[in-house]
């Protein structure tokens, strides 16, 4: 049986880090949880169950306006989450490793991105880019190679972009580009976008990701029932990995989203090999709900990720699915060490 969530184990894969209980608000992260004047946010319920040694989040995001602006060009202003912040929310879950992914609010300057892979160090954490494949210099991938970036973001959604088209072209320009460094390329968008990407997602010679469900919208169900299909089917193929991740951008049932269960229990039915679970922290706000206003703060939404967390390890049911979706297959994705099972 999966033991309740007391203590941890030594990380002699970490560097001799030790992993303290998750409930004390430790982790190998060798942070503690935010105090109780920080956002709700940064409080997520503990995990049901001791999570496997080497569990990985897969998708967060670092805000720091103070030391590194945001683009002009941006679409909404989001308030401030730092590494210290991370540090404390992973370590109350008891998550090991993680995967920062710039946000849209930075375009393609990543410093904010690098300067938090240099402080957590890359044993723990990874990166996912953002990046123009049309200006970007052979040299300039090797420096985000070498400080642990292991793939880019193509965000469709936050830019609205359902010109098949246009997003084909981009989908293959960033392949080209990240190809001979073996990383992945991250998409988020619709389900129906995906669907019509498949046939050429297929047959890119880099791994591709899909974050928050594969982009279902349990709301537009049924008309996206053969999108889902069609995709369902490219993870079964093998060249496509999905984030059970943001279950709030892809249902309106909360706390625990329950409708968007069958889909998770489906994907992870199709190739359990191939999902990932991340917590999108800080949790941002929709696009949806923007107005164009970038001198209002823009709110974190104040989701538990823990609840999260544990409707995946209830939905994948066995100690040896979870330690595919939280350990192996980031590890191998992301080239972090074995752990063992």
């Amino acid at each position: 049986m999966y033991r309740r969530n007391l203590l941890g184990a030594s990380l002699a894969a970490m560097g001799g880090l030790a992993l303290s209980s998750a409930c004390s608000g430790a982790s190998a992260f060798g942070g503690t949880a935010s105090s109780p004047a920080t956002s709700p946010l940064d409080v997520p319920s503990l995990p049901a169950s001791t999570l496997p040694s080497g569990s990985c989040d897969c998708h967060v995001h670092i805000f720091d306006a103070e030391r590194y602006p945001f683009a002009a060009g941006r679409s909404y202003t989001p308030g401030r989450a730092v590494v210290s912040d991370l540090l404390g929310f992973e370590g109350r879950l008891g998550i090991e490793r993680v995967v920062v992914v710039q946000p849209s609010v930075y375009g393609t300057d990543n410093s904010a991105l690098l300067a938090a892979l240099k402080e957590l160090g890359t044993y723990r954490a990874r990166g996912v880019a953002v990046i123009d494949p049309q200006v970007i210099t052979d040299s300039e991938l090797r420096s985000l190679n070498d400080h642990g970036v292991r793939g880019v973001r193509l965000n469709l959604e936050v830019k609205g972009q359902r010109d098949h088209t246009v997003a084909l072209a981009q989908l293959k320009h960033a392949a080209q580009t990240v190809a001979p460094l073996g990383w992945s390329i991250q998409i988020y968008a619709d389900v129906d976008v995906v669907a019509a990407m498949a046939p050429t997602i297929a047959t890119l010679p880099v791994s591709v990701i899909l974050d928050h469900f594969a982009g279902v919208r349990v709301a537009r169900q049924p008309e996206q029932q053969d999108a889902f299909d069609t995709v369902l089917q490219l993870v079964k193929d093998g060249n496509v990995y999905v984030k059970l991740s943001a279950p709030y951008r892809a249902s309106a049932q909360g706390p625990d989203f329950a409708d968007i269960a069958p889909f998770a229990q489906q994907l992870i039915s199709a190739r359990p090999d191939r999902m990932l679970w991340a917590s999108d922290w800080p949790h941002t706000g929709s696009a949806s709900h923007r107005d164009g206003d970038l001198t209002r703060v823009e709110p974190f939404r104040k989701e538990d990720a823990g609840r999260a967390l544990n409707n995946v390890l209830s939905w994948a049911e066995t100690n040896s699915v979870r330690q595919q979706i939280l350990v192996d297959n980031p590890a191998r994705l992301y080239g972090f060490a074995a752990q063992a099972s």
